[in-house]
């Protein structure tokens, strides 16, 4: 048995320069109180590493010199919840927050039998990144993003970084935990000076900064960002308390850094004034704030509400109003899509708001530019909706001097090719090309070709699209499995390796499967469901393209616009050369048939609205991986509906024809 070499002086003395470095460290981060200054705790961190570094037996994870990890990441690895994480569903207004409070008391009155009085706690929806901790017998051993709710990224070693994020908890248990992750907006101004001086770009704001920050392969980059934490949740303990105002006190009490600002509310008419209180005091904290988060307090109340697909039916995030601002319209111009149709769009002197410049508005279609009177040069309101798409919500007419111009929709757009004619599309608000073969069209038409759902081909988005069409490389989407190598050389910013990265991609999608075959052909109406419901139906692109529209109409779910849509473009003798140029150079798959003996076989689904745990293609996968069937539409005899959030008419359709709908965690709980 080796003898330690350590003085037990030294190993005294290291417990307690730790102890007192995590003392201090809590009173700093957590509650915000400093009792010795910056550089005395500097000294106290010196004396630790130079402890360690002479016995480097004595380094611990807990170790407060461990915080920063030395050598970056590789690459980040995925982590699986052990608790679903769920968002919450949104709300804007008064009336949102008394609709929620009544849903909340009759499904209540359901279950008990009678009129219920929740309580409510209100907290501040601190606007950063949300962050899974996991400590086992008191010890950090796994903190991960949200991502898609099921399956997040290790974030572990950046997070260590945050100091107000305990690497050990008062006490020695077993718990996750969920919070945010956010920047002051002091160390968010000090960091744009430093980038100033530098050079070097700005950034928008301090969420962005948290998220690009969290998700850094270096702890040391991290570190520098002096990134903070709050914690506002437990999922997953053995003795979670019977409130959410006592959950917040359980985590404040084992060390956590918890917003001081919640408040207990006895009805919604509380909950609106705290609400109403912090629109007006939300600028003066130090860190962004974008609503309160209301959650009824008794957990009791909380299991029997439970939860719809995506979010839970005990809360609900309420929204501050969306920031507006003010702008000038400099000018109109038409957007010409993929399928021909026009999107006017506003052109803005340069505005910042909720975080970004915008110098750019969609106004949707021609009656939408008439219901707002928008003309050139008028001062509008312009907000973010959902904080994410610039929307022009008013025109200031007060201030027209008489020198704007109302917009009329032209007669003819250059980008559409031909005599660039151009027509309203009977029935609709929409304008659209005549001439269906504009170049701006084109483009449009092989970005979608190459996309994702489509051909999918890796590493040939709308850059390299462009490099093709701009030196006359492709004229159409047959052309891309036409190139060599040699054609790729002399193209600016093409290397070896990107070259002979997208050839093997071009090569790979050659073989593809008939829905999304049908899909890439960028015909009008045609989705990716619809274009599954062909691929079912008829089987191959051939009887596809010969299919009458009666055919074609008699389809569910197909109707006679898309029918005519598809007819009229399998007519037209440029799209049947084009169609056998493609078969000749791609392998079609047929629709691949049903797994035999799954779970689902000879069942037909249908999914509607959004799912918290899954992409609608991975759920898809799942119910074919099981022998299932999926179809677009409902009918008498589709099996089952699957319906997330907001699930829409289908959900009503299987309600009338009395289809089983199952919730995401029912349909969760049939796979194997």
């Amino acid at each position: 048995m080796a003898v330690s070499t350590v003085p037990p002086q030294i190993r005294e003395r290291l417990v307690l320069l730790k102890k007192a470095i995590e003392q201090h460290r809590y009173n700093y981060h957590v509650l915000d109180t400093q009792d010795i200054s910056d550089e005395a705790l500097d000294s106290l961190k010196k004396e630790l590493v130079d402890i360690e570094t002479q016995y480097p037996e004595l380094i611990t994870p807990d170790s407060p010199s461990q915080r920063v990890a030395g050598a970056p990441l590789p690459e980040f690895k995925k982590i699986e919840h052990k608790v679903s994480q769920w968002s919450f569903n949104d709300a804007f207004s008064e009336e949102d927050a008394e609709a929620f409070d009544e849903r909340v008391k009759k499904l209540l009155k359901a279950e008990y039998g009678k009129d219920m009085h929740p309580e409510y706690v209100c907290e501040l929806k601190i606007d950063g990144l949300k962050i899974v901790l996991e400590y086992q017998k008191g010890m950090l051993v796994s903190a991960a993003t949200r991502g898609d709710g099921r399956v997040g990224e290790d974030v572990t070693q950046n997070v260590r970084t945050i100091e107000s994020v305990p690497l050990v908890l008062n006490e020695p248990v077993d718990i996750i935990v969920e919070g945010e992750a956010w920047m002051a907006k002091s160390d968010f101004d000090a960091l744009n000076e430093r980038q100033k001086k530098a050079g070097l770009p700005l950034y928008a704001n301090p969420r962005n900064v948290t998220a690009g920050s969290i998700r850094q392969l270096d702890a040391r980059l991290v570190a520098d960002r002096k990134l903070r934490a709050f914690i506002y949740d437990v999922a997953r303990y053995d003795a979670v308390p019977k409130t959410q105002h006592e959950e917040l006190e359980l985590i404040r009490n084992l060390g956590f850094k918890v917003n001081t600002h919640f408040r207990m509310c006895k009805n919604i008419s509380e909950v609106i004034s705290f609400w109403k209180e912090w629109q007006k005091r939300a600028k003066k904290e130090d860190y962004w704030i974008d609503g309160v988060v209301i959650k009824v307090n008794h957990r009791e109340y909380q299991e029997v509400l439970g939860y719809t697909g995506k979010a839970p039916r005990f809360a609900i995030a309420l929204k501050f109003p969306a920031e507006q601002v003010t702008t000038v319209v400099e000018d109109i111009v038409l957007q010409v899509g993929r399928t021909g149709v026009l999107t006017p769009v506003a052109h803005l002197r340069p505005v910042l708001v909720a975080g970004s410049t915008v110098s750019r508005a969609t106004l949707h279609n021609e009656d939408e530019i008439r219901r707002l009177d928008v003309r050139i040069g008028d001062t509008v309101i312009l907000q973010k909706a959902g904080d994410v798409i610039p929307d022009i919500v008013k025109v200031l007419t007060e201030l027209r001097t008489g020198k704007e111009k109302p917009y009329k929709f032209p007669t003819h757009v250059p980008e559409c090719g031909g005599d660039g004619s151009i027509e309203r599309i009977p029935g609709q608000a929409a304008w659209r090309c005549v001439f269906k073969d504009s170049s701006a069209q084109l483009r449009r038409k092989l970005y979608h070709f190459v996309s994702k759902h489509a051909f999918d081909i890796d590493g040939c988005g709308p850059k390299v699209i462009d490099a093709l069409l701009d030196n006359n490389l492709i004229a159409t989407a047959s052309d891309i499995f036409t190139l060599e190598k040699g054609d790729l050389e002399a193209l600016p910013r093409f290397g070896e390796k990107t070259i002979t990265n997208l050839l093997a991609a071009i090569k790979k999608a050659k073989e593809v499967d008939l829905a999304r075959f049908v899909f890439a052909l960028s015909i009008a109406q045609v989705g990716e469901e619809t274009a599954e419901d062909l691929a079912e139906h008829f089987g191959s692109i051939q009887n596809i393209a010969k299919a009458s529209f009666e055919e074609l109409e008699a389809i569910e779910g197909v109707g006679p616009v898309v029918a005519r849509s598809v007819r009229d473009w399998f007519d037209d003798p440029k799209n049947q050369e084009e169609l056998a140029k493609l078969r000749e150079f791609c392998k079609i798959g047929k629709k691949a048939k049903s797994v035999q003996g799954g779970v689902f076989a000879g069942k037909t689904f249908v999914l509607t609205g959004t799912l918290a745990t899954m992409s609608r293609d991975e759920a898809k996968a799942k119910i074919k991986a099981q022998g299932g069937e999926v179809s677009s539409s409902v009918s008498k005899h589709t099996s089952f509906v699957v319906a997330g959030d907001d699930p829409g008419s289908k959900y009503d359709t299987a309600l009338k024809l009395g289809v089983t709908i199952l919730d995401e965690q029912q349909f969760i709980s049939y796979l194997p």
